[in-house]
């Protein structure tokens, strides 16, 4: 039981870290669309994927760990869901830095 609830964390976590890649890639995309005025968000991005991969890597290991039983479940569980964390504040602090308030 706990193996398929540490592989349910590890899953969630793995999604929480890919929807960050793939928003960091269509902010890149539509910022190369903008030009020279889509520079400074390029050259944000550039800095970001550093964190995204890594989480998402994390969260990938994480995802295989829990394929074992006993300790390499509580690992992945671990590790799937700290990345997860990891992924949600980093993909939090990318959108607001680019929310316009009015």
């Amino acid at each position: 039981m706990f193996g398929i609830v540490a592989g349910v964390v590890a899953l969630v976590g793995l999604l929480v870290a890919l929807g960050h890649v793939g928003y960091l890639t269509m902010l890149n995309n539509a910022a190369h669309r903008r030009g020279i005025s889509g520079a400074a968000t390029t050259d944000y991005v550039k800095g970001r994927w550093a964190v995204a991969g890594g989480t998402a890597a994390v969260a990938a290991v994480g995802m295989l760990l829990t394929a074992g039983s006993g300790f390499p479940d509580v690992l992945g569980l671990v590790l799937g869901g700290g990345a997860g964390v990891a992924a949600k504040m980093a993909l939090d602090s990318t959108r607001s830095h680019f929310r316009s308030e009015p």
